[in-house]
């Protein structure tokens, strides 16, 4: 009996041994890995417990004091519109500005965009519009800055563990933060905290404090502005045209794929307790092959990953469609949480990759193409965000809910054959 149990404690010993080992063996590579990209990955790893609360917990604090769906993506897409004005102010004042500290403003206007949300004494059409056109500047200046410092930081060779690593630390995020926010929220009651706007305000401190820490880390990196040059053109090289036909198509998810699942929640659930649950089962699983993806796939299997995430959102969305419930909102989200991450994971570094590519052959400045793919993504996520709209006011909220996602997530599938059409000349 001894023995058997002195072998258990060793092979239980030998196991915890391998995988120290293995975790060891990552912390080496990931110090390996330039000084500004490590940079960048520790700031967005703090920046990545914003993103839920932002995605989610907005939309469902507008359904909660609404129970209008219409205004949620009036907000979005007032978000939307933000962004594309933001990126093309960001190009002007890079050239007078540092990097760093335009990056770390974009973090901060997220949580000052939460705070005008909160600081509404009744959700008008006007403050929702002004609210989401705020942290629209937000994104813009986030997503403006972190596209060019990635560009700039990273490789073709590392660009898989990059982004890997990062939606592990996203989906890692995406599992406990739903859940403690939600959670948090649902229990506010038996705290003392009788309104639950007052709650939701309390996050929306927290949610601020942590973009402060995040916009410090920032200013330890050594990062360039883009040269000081023309950034606006209107003709490009016709592989940069594909890329841009791949940033619409993706755009059009985008447009409806960050406020649905707060809505069918708070429709079909109702409560943003149940919003933090179903956000965070699957998650841990998926930042685990996340990581693995990113770590060990080649640039050769990137078009695979994005075909399987783009199938997991259109089988998520033919689910919800057929079954429109709570059972069909749960595989919905199940599917979302581990399809998104697997499509960004593909789409980013085939995006860069075409940047390095036409910006060899065209000899423009690099901000230039991130700056004129923001309004291939904008036009899709206004054609994204007005399928909702007219179905809604056409037809019905219960339709739109029902029907766009499965529409979108099928279009989508034409993705995989302009991905697999970008091929680049020698």
């Amino acid at each position: 009996m001894e023995m058997e149990m002195d072998m258990a404690e060793t092979v239980h010993r030998n196991i915890f041994c391998r995988m120290a080992d293995k975790i060891r063996n990552e912390a080496r590579v990931f110090r390996s890995s330039p000084f500004n990209m490590r940079i960048l990955l520790i700031t967005n790893m703090l920046y990545s417990f914003v993103l839920p609360v932002v995605e989610l917990f907005i939309g469902a604090y507008i359904m909660r004091n609404s129970s209008n769906t219409v205004l949620v993506v009036c907000f979005q897409l007032a978000s939307y519109t933000g962004v594309p004005i933001t990126f093309m102010l960001n190009g002007f004042l890079l050239r007078i500005i540092p990097i760093k500290w335009l990056y770390a403003f974009g973090m901060l206007l997220s949580g000052i965009s939460m705070m005008v949300m909160m600081s509404l004494s009744e959700l008008t059409f006007a403050g929702i519009v002004t609210a989401g056109f705020i942290m629209g500047l937000s994104n813009g200046f986030f997503w403006a800055n972190r596209d060019f410092l990635a560009l700039s930081s990273t490789n073709d060779g590392n660009r898989n563990y990059y982004y890997g690593l990062e939606s592990f630390f996203y989906t890692l995020a995406g599992v406990v933060v739903p859940y403690v926010v939600g959670a948090f929220l649902a229990a506010s009651p038996s705290l003392g905290i009788e309104d639950i706007n007052t709650a939701y305000r309390i996050v929306t401190a927290v949610v601020f404090a942590i973009t402060i820490t995040s916009s410090a880390v920032v200013f330890r990196g050594k990062f360039s502005n883009p040269e000081k040059s023309r950034f606006i053109y209107w003709h490009f090289d016709r592989i940069w045209n594909k890329m841009m036909s791949l940033a619409a198509l993706k755009g059009i998810a985008q447009g409806y794929i960050v406020t649905a699942p707060a809505m069918l929640i708070m429709s079909l659930v109702g409560n943003e307790g149940a919003l933090g649950t179903i956000q965070s089962c699957g998650a841990i699983l998926s930042a685990i092959i996340l990581y693995i993806l990113g770590r060990f796939s080649t640039r050769s299997q990137r078009v695979t990953i994005f075909a399987v995430g783009l199938g997991l959102f259109a089988l998520g969305g033919l689910v919800n469609a057929a079954l429109y419930s709570s059972a069909g909102v749960i595989i919905f989200m199940l599917c979302l949480v581990m399809g998104r991450p697997l499509m960004d994971l593909a789409y980013f570094p085939i995006q860069l990759r075409v940047i390095d590519y036409v910006q060899g052959i065209e000899k423009r400045n690099s901000f230039s193409y991130i700056f004129v793919h923001e309004f291939g993504l904008y036009f899709g996520r206004f054609c994204g965000c007005g399928l909702f709209l007219i179905f809604a006011l056409c037809i019905s909220e219960g339709f739109a809910l029902r029907y766009a996602l499965l529409i979108i997530g099928l279009v989508q599938l034409l993705s995989v054959y302009v991905a697999s059409d970008i091929k680049f000349r020698k």
